[in-house]
């Protein structure tokens, strides 16, 4: 029986290719580490324009969380859509889990491709990720968006989030294993209540949650107590654009965020918009988003 989210993402995937904007890469980061990319069709060797990286969340892969930005941001950006470790067509046999390692390889990958700096645009899981790139690689990265994310996750801080929604653990939230565990976690990242028939969740289940020990792994390296907490001083300008109605990760919590950051981080907020904010209202977080790339990389596009 044909897979429809299988169908529906090489359609996607095609597209990308056929219409000259995005092509996928794999990038052997170090011996038993390869991450797959999707890069810009007519860069080589070296990007022409200004670098922006998407990092996607923890329930997709690059592609399948980015697809309504890239065509929007091609027209004046390099774009680089990484699949993180674990996810898509990026594996590893080293057994790191943390964020450093997701990062670590990510600037390998990234300089393999002939990227030296760029803007990196984290939702969830990936602005986690692209925070940690920020305060690693302040030379590569110029500049920092962040969508429904946090510095770092406490203990206390998820298990008030996925008690408050109904789960028990982290893992059991972001790695269903049924339908209607699908159809939950749905519900809690969106806004609006989208209904999809349970043939396409079964399809969204064997597509996009492979490796779950691994990734069970990972969502356990996330997790660190109160006294491990640091907060960098980050040189980039940040750019904290939130879903009004993020369940996850409310809107309070950008604005402290804010507050811990100072005065290079700036809070925007979309209306009618949950955790998903950048699928849900994709045409105004576009809007949003290359409103402040071009404030902060006009230099690098001259």
């Amino acid at each position: 029986m044909v897979n429809i989210v299988t169908v529906a993402w090489s359609l996607i995937s095609w597209t990308m290719k056929m219409a000259g904007v995005v092509k996928p890469c794999t990038v052997e980061i170090e011996a038993g580490t390869v991450m797959r990319f999707w890069v810009p069709s007519q860069t080589i060797p070296k990007p022409t324009k200004p670098v922006v990286v998407l990092l996607h969340a923890f329930c997709a892969d690059g592609l399948a969380n980015w697809m309504f930005q890239i065509n929007s941001l091609s027209k004046n950006y390099a774009v680089y859509v990484p699949d993180f470790i674990f996810f898509g067509g990026s594996i590893t046999d080293k057994p790191d889990r943390s964020l450093i390692f997701q990062a670590e390889c990510l600037a390998k990958g990234l300089k393999k491709l002939g990227v030296e700096k760029c803007a990196v645009v984290g939702l969830s899981y990936g602005g986690m990720v692209a925070f940690k790139m920020a305060e690693l690689y302040s030379e590569l990265v110029q500049a920092v968006v962040i969508s429904s994310s946090v510095l770092a996750i406490q203990e206390s801080m998820v298990n008030r989030a996925v008690e408050d929604i109904g789960f028990s653990s982290c893992s059991e939230m972001l790695l269903p294993s049924s339908t209607e565990g699908l159809r939950i976690l749905l519900a809690v990242v969106v806004y609006r209540n989208i209904w999809f028939p349970n043939c396409m969740f079964n399809d969204f289940l064997q597509v996009m949650f492979s490796n779950r020990k691994e990734r069970s792994e990972l969502l356990e390296a996330l997790v660190i107590s109160y006294k491990d907490i640091h907060v960098p001083k980050f040189s980039q300008p940040i750019h904290l654009l939130w879903g009004e109605k993020d369940k996850i990760f409310k809107q309070e919590i950008a604005h402290k965020i804010k507050e811990r950051l100072g005065n290079n981080t700036t809070v925007e907020v979309i209306k009618k918009a949950g955790h998903l904010v950048n699928l849900e209202r994709p045409c105004v977080y576009n809007k949003c988003l290359n409103k402040f790339l071009s404030s902060v990389m006009f230099d690098e596009k001259k």
